[in-house]
């Protein structure tokens, strides 16, 4: 099982990050690299969770979000051709005085078969930078998005 800690400071505030990791609309892909349109189904969804399948490249996962915290957003995989077991993504988020965000994730990949524990151990160890990488991307992306401008 490959668990991953990530920190980053923006310029989003708590409730435009949510905003951000809750939109399942169209052009998702733009903000989350790794959820294209193409995977992307609703199940359902309500004022605080949502059941949502999204994916890319071959790798999908069924995920129940849950944001009724507004400080903390929880993704608990619920079925995927490769994640089980606990794994998922919390996000946290303070509020800092400057008017900055902390936010804070912790990524759970616990593989279910070959493939995913095979991915898992690439994922915990080489792959940590590459999913970084991409964590920063995606703040970037929401920082843009909330300045009204297209991430370059």
């Amino acid at each position: 099982m490959a668990i991953l800690h990530f920190t980053e400071t923006t310029t989003a505030t708590p409730e435009q990050f949510v905003a951000a990791l809750t939109d399942f609309g169209p052009g998702r892909a733009e903000l989350f690299g790794n959820s294209t349109d193409e995977y992307l189904e609703v199940h359902e969804r309500g004022a605080t969770e949502a059941d949502v399948t999204e994916g890319s490249r071959g790798i999908w996962e069924r995920l129940h979000y849950d944001w009724s915290d507004p400080g903390r957003v929880v993704m608990t995989t619920t079925d995927s051709n490769l994640w089980g077991g606990h794994s998922g993504h919390t996000y946290t988020f303070a509020a800092r005085p400057d008017g900055k965000t902390d936010i804070d994730v912790v990524v759970v990949r616990e593989g279910k078969n070959l493939k995913g524990k095979a991915l898992g151990a690439v994922v915990g160890s080489v792959g940590q930078g590459m999913l970084k990488n991409a964590f920063r991307k995606t703040v970037d992306a929401v920082e843009a998005r909330n300045r009204g401008t297209n991430r370059t």
